[in-house]
C-alpha cells in the first residue's frame, strides 16, 4: 500500500513538472514575441532622429486631403507619405484618386497598412515601403506629406529639394520646414498643416542647394 502511494505521488510530481516546464515556455515565448514586437515599436527613440509613431488623427487627415487635388483619376498623381505609420494617410489619399505610397520603418506598421489597404478597396492603388527615409528616392512624386519632428525639418528640407521636381508639392504636419515659405497654412497647434510650392520656393532652392 505504501509503495502504491509513493508510486501516484511521483507521478502526479512528474505531471505537475512537465506541466510547469510547459507553461515556462509558453510563457517565455510570448514574453520573448512580445519583445521583439516592442522593440520595433521602441528602437526609433535610440536613433540619433527619432520619428515616432504618433497616428494623424481625422481632423489631421482631414486637413492634408483639403490640400490636396480632388479626383485626379485621369491625371493619377502621385503622393508619398513619409514616416507612413499605419497607413491611414495613404489610404485616404487612394481613396482620394491618388497614386500613394507609404515608407515606413517599423515592419509591423508596414503589414498593418498593407491589410488596411487591402480590407478598405485601394491595396492597388498604393504600396508599402519598409525603408530608411533618408536613403528612398523622392524624386517620383507630385506630392510629398511629412509627419515629421523638429529636429530632422532642416535635413529634410534639403533632401526634398535636392530630389524632388520644381513642380512638387510639399504638405507638412505638426512642424514647418525651417527655411521654406508656405503657400497655405491650415488650421494651428497640433492640427496645423503647412503647404509648400516648390516651384514658388525655387530662387531661395537654388540658393540653398549652392550653399549645401
Amino acid at each position: 500500500m505504501d509503495h502504491l502511494i509513493e508510486n501516484n505521488a511521483s507521478s502526479t510530481k512528474k505531471r505537475t513538472s512537465t506541466s510547469a516546464k510547459i507553461l515556462i515556455a509558453a510563457t517565455g515565448g510570448i514574453g520573448i514575441g512580445l519583445t521583439v514586437i516592442c522593440a520595433s515599436f521602441v528602437a526609433p527613440a535610440f536613433r540619433r532622429i527619432c520619428l515616432p509613431y504618433v497616428p494623424a488623427t481625422t481632423h489631421q487627415v482631414r486637413n492634408v486631403l483639403n490640400l490636396l487635388p480632388k479626383n485626379t483619376t485621369a491625371r493619377r498623381d502621385k503622393l508619398l507619405d513619409i514616416g507612413s505609420g499605419d497607413g491611414r494617410i495613404v489610404v485616404a489619399a487612394a481613396k482620394n484618386g491618388l497614386l500613394a505610397d507609404g515608407v515606413e520603418l517599423n515592419p509591423w506598421l508596414v503589414w498593418y497598412s498593407r491589410m488596411a489597404a487591402i480590407t478598405q478597396g485601394v491595396h492597388r492603388q498604393t504600396h508599402f515601403y519598409r525603408r530608411d527615409l533618408w536613403k528612398y528616392n523622392v524624386a517620383p512624386y507630385d506630392y510629398i506629406v511629412i509627419f515629421g519632428v523638429e529636429q530632422m525639418m532642416k535635413d529634410l528640407e534639403k533632401k526634398l529639394i535636392s530630389e524632388t521636381s520644381e513642380t512638387a508639392k510639399i504638405i507638412a504636419c505638426r512642424f514647418p520646414l525651417p527655411n521654406m515659405r508656405p503657400q497655405h497654412v491650415i488650421d494651428d497647434g497640433v492640427n496645423t498643416v503647412w503647404y509648400y510650392d516648390l516651384y514658388k520656393n525655387k530662387s531661395f532652392a537654388e540658393e540653398l542647394i549652392e550653399r549645401t
